[in-house]
């Protein structure tokens, strides 16, 4: 695919007008920008704390506490058109006075098809330059990539890129000098986004955090079908109190595999838990699973391998049975994966759950356009001979986008890149036991990755750990180290078990 370059000319930016305060233009004169296959739609300054999300009053709401506090920024508006069938909207915010000479992009979830007002309000507290993307599409189905091969390019990547380029263009002309660094961050559908920059587009950004990544697109989709096709037979599901019978076995036989009994799995990669355990003895009884029960466990837990290629996409992970629903994974994913199937797939509607066909299905994911959404490539040198730095991060007990999908990426760039001290030293991956999807879970949860990113781009210092925190009723009641993958967090045997200070990280073998 042609990549498209933007350039701000010299007569764009001289045209922009008198400057005002300490820039080289007014917020309302950037609707000027001559920019190719863009349309700035507006651009004027919002006072402070005057921020309310569109479609927030008719909804009987307002400013929330999201948007709560927020800076003099000039708000920008803009609509790509990179193809003939493209419709990408972005936002631009940019603080009037503070601004730390920074960029940060900010990612999306699921199909969604509008801007990240919450996450963009986040960055300009911290005084950035922020920028969001609708995809390219409004909602939050895939309908909109049916008959469009155009749109699902532009969700898959393209909105992005080009919206990272527009809006540094926009940054340069308000602010008279390009960002000294620039970042992204997303998480779910966001770390997927940010694993494409990484892999397609390594000069877009210097630092990059990709949570809970759904870079295995497909291998998600047909793992939530397979098993919410399974769990058609209402005898098969699991309800939200056998969930818990079987979480508790699953902790009580893993949790001391690391040394200490503190009610998570630091490493379930190394949990060897079979759900026949619970097998009912007899009649059913609330303590434990029936057959049917049983093998829907172990095939949530279960890889499928792919007949045609022969990848393996795993399942959940042990420990995540908190975040099941009675259809398997959770709604989002179910939701998620009949979508692609329906409309990017089959590009029909009616498809249903009882069609799907694992033998042949799995493969049809990957072909044509919707291939195009995964980020499995694991070519990142481009971007680490520039000097990028990667965090990612996932919660070992999300029900959502299975933690299994991001170690077994980490492995296989480790191995295509010349080796762990030489991945180690541009990209790290940070697994949180007890974390669901993007956070929360009964581990610790509450952690700043974008600092650890700040301090690495900026400082050279790495990040040999994150300290994590976990609250209950609004206090905290535990901190822990996040370790780099493969190491874990090693209790060092005296202290409190809820007190990362008395925790070390350390290497284990899988």
């Amino acid at each position: 695919m042609k990549r498209t370059t933007f350039f701000v000319s010299i007569l764009a930016i001289l045209s922009l007008g008198p400057a005002t305060q300490a820039y080289a233009a007014s917020c309302e004169s950037v609707v000027t920008l001559n920019l190719p296959n863009v349309k700035v739609t507006s651009a004027s300054e919002v006072a402070p704390g005057a921020f309310s999300p569109p479609g927030a009053q008719a909804r009987g709401g307002g400013p929330g506490a999201a948007f709560a506090g927020l800076p003099t920024f000039c708000r920008v508006a803009a609509t790509l058109t990179p193809s003939s069938d493209s419709d990408i909207k972005i936002e631009v915010w940019l603080p009037t006075s503070g601004w730390n000479g920074k960029f940060q992009a900010v990612g999306n979830g699921a199909w969604q098809g509008s801007i990240g007002y919450a996450a963009m309000a986040e960055a300009l507290r911290r005084g950035y330059a922020t920028s969001s993307t609708d995809t390219g599409h409004v909602g939050g189905s895939a309908s909109f990539g049916m008959g469009h091969p155009e749109k699902v390019t532009d969700f898959a990547y393209r909105s992005e890129h080009e919206m990272t380029v527009t809006a540094k263009a926009i940054v340069n002309a308000y602010y008279g000098n390009a960002p000294k660094f620039s970042y992204w961050t997303g998480c779910s559908a966001g770390g997927r986004q940010a694993m494409k920059a990484a892999q397609m587009f390594p000069g877009d950004f210097d630092g990059i955090i990709a949570g809970s990544p759904g870079l295995d697109w497909s291998g998600r989709t047909a793992q939530a079908v397979r098993i919410a096709q399974a769990l058609q037979k209402e005898e098969a599901r699991i309800t939200t109190a056998k969930a818990q019978v079987l979480h508790s076995a699953v902790v009580a036989a893993c949790d001391g595999l690391d040394g200490v009994k503190d009610g998570l799995i630091e490493n379930p990669l190394a949990c060897k838990f079979d759900p026949g355990v619970l097998a009912c003895k007899g009649g059913e009884e609330p303590a434990c699973l029936t057959q049917a029960q049983v093998e829907t466990a172990r095939l949530i837990y279960s890889p499928i391998v792919d007949s045609k290629t022969k990848r393996e996409i795993p399942g959940l992970a042990p420990g995540s049975e908190l975040g099941w629903t009675d259809l398997g994974w959770s709604q989002s994913a179910r939701a998620t994966g009949l979508d692609h199937f329906r409309y990017l797939v089959f590009a029909d509607p009616q498809w249903d759950i009882q069609k799907f066909n694992v033998a042949t299905d799995v493969a049809r994911l990957t072909e044509g356009v919707s291939g195009a959404i995964d980020a499995r490539d694991t070519n990142l040198k481009p971007f680490f001979d520039r000097g990028g730095k990667l965090i990612q991060y996932h919660g070992w007990s999300d029900p959502q986008i299975t933690p299994l999908a991001s170690t077994a990426y980490y492995d296989r760039v480790v191995a295509a890149n010349g080796g762990r001290s030489k991945v180690h030293s541009s990209y790290r991956l940070f697994m949180a036991p007890g974390m669901a999807h993007c956070g929360g879970g009964e581990g610790p949860n509450d952690f700043d990755e974008l600092t650890a990113l700040e301090q690495w781009v900026e400082q050279g210092k790495a990040p040999d750990m994150i300290p994590a925190s976990h609250a209950k009723d609004g206090k905290v009641d535990r901190t822990r180290p996040l370790c780099p993958y493969p190491q874990v967090a090693s209790y060092k045997g005296s202290g409190s078990i809820d007190e990362a200070a008395n925790f070390v990280c350390k290497d284990t073998k899988k």
